[in-house]
C-alpha cells in the first residue's frame, strides 16, 4: 500500500486509503461538473469503484448501536476521528457543520459519521465530550461512533486507516480520509483533508479554505442525494 504522508511542523497526517494515496492535484475526470478544479485539487478529490462501502456496526455518542446499512436511503459522509484531537479532527468538524447549514433543504438527507480511532478513549462519554465541544450536536444526522478496540480495527483495517497511538498520552497519528458513499451504500469518492501549523505548533486552515471545504462537502452530498 502506498502511503502518503504530509510533514508538518507538530503533528503528521497520513494520507491513504485502500484505494491508494490521494494525489495533491487531481485529475478532473470522474469529479462531479459542479465542483471546481480549483475545489477538488483543495479536496484532493478523486473517484473511487462503485462498491459497497465496508459494513459495520457500533455505538455512537447517544448510546444508540446503528449500522451503516441503517443509512441506507441517505448520502453517507464518513470520516475517522481522534475524541481527544486538537490537531485536523477539529478543523474537519467545522467542516461538516459548515456543510450541514450549506446543504439547505437536502440537509436531512445526508448523514456525517465518524468512527473513533483512539484507542485510549473508546468510551461513550468520550465522543459525546468531542461532539458537543465542537459543535457537531448542531448536525442532527450527524453519529460519531465507538466500540470495543478489536471492532475498531477490523474496520480501520477495512477502510485503509492507519493509526499510530503510541501511548495515552502521545498524539495519535491516523489516516485523514473523508468517504462519499452514496444512498445505495456505494463508495463514490474520496477526499483527503489538511491543515497548517504555525512556528508555535498552532494548527489551523485559512478562512477561505475552510468555507471551501464545507462548500465542497455539502455539494457533493447534496449530489449523491440526487444520484
Amino acid at each position: 500500500m502506498i502511503v502518503l504522508i504530509l510533514l508538518t511542523v507538530g503533528i503528521d497526517v497520513l494520507v491513504v486509503s485502500r484505494h491508494g494515496a490521494a494525489s495533491l492535484q487531481v485529475n478532473q475526470s470522474g469529479v462531479p461538473a459542479n465542483v471546481p478544479t480549483s475545489l477538488a485539487n483543495l479536496m484532493a478529490l478523486a473517484p473511487t469503484p462503485r462498491i459497497p462501502a465496508p459494513a459495520f456496526t457500533l455505538t455512537d455518542q447517544n448510546g444508540m448501536t446503528l449500522s451503516l446499512a441503517s443509512f441506507k436511503g441517505h448520502a453517507v459522509v464518513l470520516d475517522f476521528m481522534d475524541p481527544k484531537c486538537i490537531d485536523i479532527c477539529p478543523l474537519v468538524s467545522q467542516e461538516f457543520v459548515d456543510a450541514y447549514h450549506s446543504l439547505g433543504s437536502s440537509a436531512s438527507s445526508v448523514v456525517f459519521l465518524a468512527v473513533n480511532v483512539n484507542k485510549y478513549h473508546l468510551s461513550t462519554s468520550a465522543v459525546r465530550a468531542f461532539t458537543d465541544g465542537h459543535g457537531l450536536n448542531k448536525i442532527p444526522n450527524w453519529h460519531f461512533f465507538t466500540g470495543n478496540l478489536s471492532s475498531l480495527r477490523k474496520i480501520w483495517s477495512k477502510y485503509g486507516i492507519t493509526v499510530q497511538a503510541p501511548s495515552p498520552t502521545a498524539d495519535v497519528v491516523h489516516t485523514s480520509i473523508v468517504y462519499f458513499i452514496d444512498s445505495h451504500g456505494r463508495e463514490r469518492y474520496i477526499a483527503s483533508p489538511t491543515d497548517y501549523h504555525t512556528p508555535q505548533g498552532t494548527v489551523y486552515l485559512p478562512a477561505n479554505q475552510l468555507t471551501a471545504w464545507g462548500h465542497g462537502i455539502a455539494t457533493i452530498s447534496g449530489d449523491l442525494v440526487r444520484s
